[in-house]
């Protein structure tokens, strides 16, 4: 189920402008879930927009309830489907917390 999750969200995100889309797979690494993306919007209220298309979607397409954090705020937005985490954020704050490089191998990075 994890990768038809993944494989909604990467085409959800791509369908709505998100950014600098980044997957990275956690099995081995973590217990909390088998994938994360991470992914930017231009602005608060893209990434409002991007996560609530992503959520409907979601629901809609596999009966996935998430957990969402953020919506609120608009400068990070965490969606968690128990499989899949997806963090969504406005570029500047993706850039002071740079979460992916800490779940990347080092020859991902370079």
């Amino acid at each position: 189920m994890s990768d038809r999750i993944l494989a909604l969200t990467l085409t959800s995100l791509d369908q709505d402008k998100a950014e600098d889309v980044v997957s990275i797979n956690l099995r081995g690494k973590s217990s909390m879930a088998d994938h994360m993306v991470v992914c930017s919007g231009r602005s608060t209220r893209q990434v409002a927009a991007i996560s609530e298309k992503l959520v409907e979607r979601l629901k809609a397409e596999l009966g996935v309830a998430c957990k969402v954090e953020g919506k609120g705020q608009g400068d990070w937005v965490l969606i968690d489907t128990g499989d899949v985490v997806v963090h969504v954020f406005r570029p500047e704050v993706r850039e002071f917390y740079q979460l992916e490089k800490m779940w990347m191998t080092p020859a991902a990075q370079a």
